[in-house]
């Protein structure tokens, strides 16, 4: 007999179809649990980098913007910008070739800045796989479900010695439970999973564009301290 209401439902399913059902429900706590928590990590991450952009504008000194971006947690272009400064600083410690002091070279500096820029977006990708994952397999998860219920269903008409629609309505209806229990899994990890890309790709334009900033700033810097030929003098 078709129960209703949602308890009802779930009770009158084939063990299969629960265990289909729990598992569906286990995928979507999670995939919650990961959105939740990557929207606050890319809130913070772009808070923290208008922060740090407003800084970039107002400070036209490289070592102080360094003093002020040290507090600053949470930024991607901020830890890249760090980062970058204290290769600067140690190259001017220790020079290239590890005797004298020496400005560092420009492409090491861009190696730098790409290694410390990739590995904030992959912290910022971290758990994104499994919205992925859970928007690619818990659909055909459901359908599983639904397949088997309907493999019930039909055995139960057999068992009848019936095909009249009040024999077959409510187990296809309770089988396709399964069917709504996957697309209701699937579809907000899909819409997360997509814009959260979004919030990466921003991410990296950012990060290009601080890495680029930066380099011509250096750039800048070492020309004006670069010291004159003893040829080209007076």
């Amino acid at each position: 007999m078709f129960q209703t209401g949602l308890t009802g439902v779930v009770g009158s399913l084939g063990s299969v179809s629960k265990i289909v059902l729990l598992l569906l429900f286990v995928f979507s706590v999670i995939s919650w649990a990961v959105i939740f928590f990557k929207w606050r990590a890319f809130r913070v991450a772009d808070r923290e980098d208008k922060r740090f952009l407003g800084l970039l504008v107002k400070t036209r000194d490289l070592d102080e913007l360094y003093r002020q971006v040290r507090r600053i947690e949470g930024s991607p272009s901020a830890f890249v910008f760090e980062g970058v400064m204290e290769r600067v600083g140690s190259g001017r410690v220790e020079g290239r070739d590890g005797v004298g002091a020496g400005p560092v070279d420009r492409h090491v500096l861009e190696r730098t800045a790409s290694h410390l820029a990739q590995s904030q977006l992959t912290r910022l990708e971290s758990y994104l796989p499994f919205l992925a994952t859970t928007g690619n397999i818990t659909p055909f998860i459901g359908l599983l479900g639904t397949v088997m219920g309907i493999i019930d269903a039909f055995r139960e008409i057999g068992t009848q010695g019936t095909a009249s629609i009040s024999a077959v309505a409510p187990g296809v209806a309770e089988a396709l439970v399964a069917t709504a229990a996957g697309l209701f899994t699937a579809i907000p990890a899909v819409i997360a999973y997509n814009y959260f890309l979004i919030r990466i790709r921003n991410t990296a334009f950012r990060l290009d564009s601080v890495t680029l900033e930066l380099l011509a700033s250096l750039s800048t810097t070492a020309s004006k301290t670069r010291p004159v030929p003893v040829g080209a003098q007076g």
